[in-house]
């Protein structure tokens, strides 16, 4: 029975995490510029948003899900605000050393990895909109299993989200081997152009 949740959660998860939005984008570029940890450490950012999201759904937390909605426009407006920040410092940032240093992999640097994708993923209101549309559709709100079954299945799409960003960062990594310093500068302005694009995206959709 709990098996059952831990896989609809491994799936939700999964499948919430594959589309690339602005957070893939993210985590590719980090994956690009500082190797593989970096990168699966971004997305672990994203996994715990999505658990966060998932406990709420999974657990009929209506209070919050509705204090979210309701502040929606301040989440937007700060998400797409350092959106276009970070968009701006990808643009103009310098080619990274292909070769790993240690200083990459400082749990400094990886928390500044983790905490920012965490954050933009949490300004997301829409994330939690998903959660709770899928969970209320599959009958997952509020599982009848209790509180046991409502924690597998959270842990289930802390799970599959954390694979997918595992999937990306090793397979992003295979190709940073095959990159000169001038196709990194590309990669960062061509990455930073679109980061600001959707940064913008999310500010007029505050105006909506």
């Amino acid at each position: 029975m709990e098996f059952s949740y831990l896989l609809r959660g491994f799936i939700i998860g999964f499948s919430i995490a594959a589309p690339v939005g602005p957070i893939g984008i993210l985590c590719i570029r980090a994956t690009l510029a500082n190797g593989r940890l970096a990168g699966f450490v971004s997305g672990l950012g994203a996994a715990s948003a999505d658990a966060i999201y998932g406990c709420i759904a999974g657990f009929g937390l209506t209070f919050i899900s509705n204090l979210l909605v309701t502040h929606s426009v301040g989440l937007r407006l700060g998400g797409g605000l350092f959106l276009c920040y970070l968009g701006v410092k990808t643009a103009i940032a310098p080619p990274a050393n292909l070769k790993l240093t240690s200083e990459t992999r400082t749990p400094k640097t990886l928390a500044k990895h983790y905490f920012s994708i965490l954050f933009l993923t949490l300004t997301n209101p829409l994330t939690i909109l998903s959660f709770v549309t899928i969970f209320a559709g599959l009958g997952l709100a509020r599982a009848t299993g209790g509180y046991l079954s409502a924690g597998v299945l959270v842990f289930g799409v802390f799970l599959g989200s954390g694979t997918w960003w595992f999937l990306l960062s090793s397979s992003v990594s295979w190709f940073r081997h095959k990159l000169t310093p001038t196709g990194l500068t590309w990669i960062n302005r061509l990455a930073g152009i679109v980061i600001i694009a959707l940064g913008l995206v999310a500010l007029l959709g505050v105006r909506g």
